[in-house]
């Protein structure tokens, strides 16, 4: 059993989604970033926190690559060339799409009012959308690596509906249609259900 300590509506979202598609049993603690629930486990404030085995971990994308790897799913081995290659594409979907998100909210909620920079989200607009068209070019399948869905196809949906929530630019028709069969899957469903209630 796992503990998810962090609100739907965050990159908590990704954890808990990858939690469905495995199977695995969790508790939710929808506690808001920075709460005393959260820096308790994460001085930071940050969520998600997962709780497994009576540790703390942090970071989604670290969470995710420990639970794929703990299941041996939604993942390739550790140290083939599959793995390599689909470790290229959650860097990328880091370095490239959520890093302007992050920075984008940043300058809209998160940081004080003066020191907010609002101007600079026409420029991250504009390069999230070259971004996510180069990234869409790297789609083999239904799935980022072919017919095996793996941790780069949650991130990336999750990146691309925060970037909705954001009024980012919305994705040319291949990469809509990659989201469209990733938002149908029963587990993302579910999660955005748990939002929901």
């Amino acid at each position: 059993m796992y503990t998810v300590i962090g609100s739907v509506v965050s990159r908590t979202f990704r954890v808990l989604w990858m939690l469905e598609e495995l199977g695995a049993p969790y508790e939710h603690l929808p506690a808001r970033p920075g709460s005393d629930e959260v820096r308790a486990h994460n001085p930071s404030g940050k969520v998600p926190v997962l709780i497994a085995e009576g540790t703390a971990l942090t970071d989604s994308t670290a969470i995710m690559t420990y639970l794929a790897d703990r299941h041996g799913a939604l993942t390739y081995p550790a140290g083939s060339l599959e793995r390599a290659r689909q470790d290229g594409i959650t860097c990328a979907i880091l370095d490239e799409v959520d890093a302007l998100l992050w920075t984008a909210s940043r300058h809209t909620f998160v940081l004080p009012e003066d020191q907010r920079v609002p101007q600079i989200k026409d420029s991250l607009k504009a390069e999230y959308a070259r971004n996510i068209a180069r990234l869409s070019d790297r789609i083999a399948g239904p799935f980022f690596m072919g017919e095996v869905m793996t941790l780069p196809d949650i991130l990336m949906t999750h990146c691309c509906n925060w970037a909705i929530s954001a009024r980012f630019p919305e994705p040319e028709p291949p990469l809509a249609q990659y989201l469209s069969t990733l938002r149908a899957r029963p587990a993302f469903a579910r999660v955005r259900a748990l939002g929901k209630a």
